[in-house]
């Protein structure tokens, strides 16, 4: 695919880094010398210097021959207007980064497909329905739901309780003959490689586990894994930013008791009038004294928000030493992914990853509804809808040439979210889950094209 990316920020550079390693065609335009520089050196892509809603910029880099424009540099009103223009000039799809939320809010009442804006990612927003996420199965530390929840991928650390630890895939099977989980990715603790489980692979303490399951298999997988279900209803968050007054104004709606610490006097005070329902504290929640004065300890869940990774990193450990049941940190720096598992911290987020997760099911081929990448973990998970012209249609999915680094985590079928075994037959209309490593996507992508 032919790609124009604008905007050579975090996320920018983020992503033309990952979709310049699946060798699409990417163009990646900024006005900032030094960060087209650092891009050009570093990646296998062509970068061009200029206002990307110049239309002789666009025109420079080819955008009639385009099949994708990704606008996301810090101005909402640029992406906005590169969108419109981009399809203008014969862009096939577009895509726009924005900050305020009520476009997204109110697609029925403004048509911006009609305007030349096919969708719209705000990673603020998807950050803080992350953060929702693992505070509704707090014992997980990553999660993703596919079809509003009728399947859902939960990952988890095997504590030395789980039952199954030392048991083969097929062994823990047997626990729950009535099976409504699936494990499709593991990653054992220490190492940076990625597992597709078979029946044959054993379980060891300290494995980051990925699981599918159905609604049935939520409590099962409880159990099985030797986690608790933890209520979540006291919630300290730390930094006013866009997705600590997002994730702050969420769960104040759902009931949630928030208390959130605030730096800047100014901001404390805007944000504690649109919020009436939340306790807005001015203060610095780096010092620890005020985090205690503050009742800390009596909390539930604590998460980390501001503009500074070490900073919300650090908060998350001194909550961590209070017992508080559920931490996750934002984090912008993806080298503290590489160690996630020794840092201590239950949960840690990082927008830039979420909007590519967001982003890269556009690029893949094949009906791809969803996909998620793996936090710390060389794997995706994709959700193709399979078409009467797809090689799977109609197949048994033992019979089925399927590469061994990939799995079928489950199906969805009528509204009924499935775990498919060996025996199943998958027909036309099915959204299949499928779990693989980079190098078996090309071949997946084949068989549901």
């Amino acid at each position: 695919m032919r790609i124009i990316i604008a905007g050579a920020g975090e996320v920018g550079f983020h992503l033309a880094k990952l979709l310049s390693y699946e060798a699409q065609e990417i163009t990646l335009i900024d006005t900032d010398k030094e960060r087209l520089s650092y891009a050009d050196n570093h990646l296998d892509i062509r970068v061009l210097r200029g206002d990307a809603t110049s239309i002789q910029v666009l025109q420079d880099a080819q955008v009639d021959g385009s099949d994708l424009v990704i606008a996301v540099t810090a101005s909402e009103t640029t992406n906005l207007t590169l969108c419109v223009l981009a399809k203008q000039l014969g862009c096939k799809r577009t895509m726009a980064r924005i900050s305020n939320t009520e476009f997204m809010d109110n697609r029925d009442i403004i048509k911006f497909e009609e305007l030349g804006i096919d969708e719209l990612i705000s990673p603020e927003r998807l950050a803080a329905t992350e953060i929702q996420l693992m505070l509704n199965q707090s014992a997980f530390n990553d999660t993703y739901q596919f079809e509003e929840g009728l399947l859902t991928m939960f990952g988890v650390i095997l504590p030395k309780t789980a039952p199954f630890v030392g048991k083969m895939v097929k062994e823990a099977a047997r626990i729950f003959p009535e099976l409504n989980f699936m494990p499709i990715a593991l990653q054992r603790k220490g190492t940076q490689f990625t597992l597709i489980p078979r029946g044959d692979t054993v379980f060891k303490e300290g494995d980051q586990v990925y699981f599918i399951t159905s609604d049935k298999g939520v409590e099962e997988l409880y159990k099985l894994s030797g986690m608790q279900k933890q209520e979540i209803k006291n919630v300290m968050i730390l930094g006013g930013s866009k997705v600590g007054y997002k994730t702050a104004r969420d769960l104040c709606n759902k009931k949630f008791n928030v208390k959130l610490i605030e730096k800047n006097k100014e901001k404390a005070f805007d944000i504690a009038d649109e919020l009436p329902h939340a306790l807005v504290i001015n203060g610095d929640g780096r010092n620890v004294e005020l985090l205690e004065e503050e009742n800390l300890e009596s909390m539930d869940a604590f998460i980390a928000v501001t503009g500074n990774s070490e900073t919300n990193i650090m908060s998350c450990l001194v909550a961590k030493s209070k017992k508080i049941k559920k931490t996750i940190a934002l984090v912008e720096n993806m080298d503290y992914f590489q160690l996630s598992h020794s840092i201590g911290v239950d949960t840690l987020i990082n927008k830039k990853l979420l909007a590519a997760n967001s982003i890269f099911r556009y690029i893949r081929k094949g009906e791809v509804l969803a996909l998620t990448r793996l936090n710390n973990l060389n794997a995706e998970i994709l959700e193709f809808e399979v078409k009467a012209s797809s090689l799977v249609n109609g197949e048994i999915i033992r019979e089925l040439n399927f590469p061994r680094e990939a799995s079928i985590g489950g199906v969805i079928r009528n509204g009924e979210g499935i775990i498919a075994l060996g025996d199943f037959r998958i027909a036309e209309g099915d959204k299949v889950v499928v779990c693989c490593l980079p190098k078996a996507i090309p071949r997946i992508e084949k068989l549901f094209l």
